[in-house]
């Protein structure tokens, strides 16, 4: 598997968020597995609320921090998400953040990785998160990782207490990186726009 180019995207700002662990994660098992890693933090990335998407700006106008974020999107081959569920849907920041670009994220798959303080790993905020990334150009690939009481699965450094992460998420990462591999096949011929 030749490395990638890939970008962890997380949701949240909330001031004891937990689900930062399993970003972190996540973002040290991608690198274990050979590749370029970005993880993309609403905390530094102070976006305001969706007024105008960064194509709506002229060049050079969009604000600091829409622009940097724009440049770590635009090379990426692949986009990992990482959300948590707030009533039954994906936490406002992770919208915020996504809705921000449009063409940007499109031609490149996702994955999704959701958790939860309870027992069902965020898996109502994933089935929703997958229309939306759909519509933005990223189809989900159709494994997920779901991750139940996030807060004793990680510690604050992202390394997971279960000693079996590896495994039970290997499928989840080689069907993300099979996905990432085709799509990038695909574009390096041209896209249909």
């Amino acid at each position: 598997m030749a490395s990638l180019d890939l970008v962890v995207v997380y949701g949240s700002v909330r001031t004891e968020r937990l689900g930062i662990r399993l970003a972190r994660g996540v973002v040290k098992a991608l690198e274990e597995r050979g590749h370029k890693v970005t993880l993309i933090d609403p905390l530094e990335y102070r976006l305001p609320l969706l007024d105008k998407m960064w194509k709506q700006y002229g060049e050079g106008e969009a604000p600091e921090d829409l622009q940097r974020m724009h440049d770590v999107i635009v090379p990426a081959d692949g986009f990992l998400i990482v959300t948590g569920e707030y009533n039954k849907a994906v936490p406002p920041a992770l919208k915020n953040l996504l809705d921000h670009f449009l063409e940007t994220w499109f031609w490149r798959p996702s994955g999704i990785c959701s958790y939860s303080y309870g027992r069902f790993g965020g898996v109502r905020a994933a089935s929703t998160l997958r229309q939306i990334l759909a519509e933005l150009g990223m189809p989900a690939v159709p494994s997920e990782i779901n991750v139940p009481a996030v807060h004793k699965a990680f510690d604050e450094d992202g390394n997971p207490t279960d000693p079996d992460f590896a495994k039970w998420t290997k499928r989840f990462f080689e069907e993300f990186e099979w996905y990432a591999e085709a799509f990038k096949a695909q574009r390096a011929k041209g896209t249909p726009y």
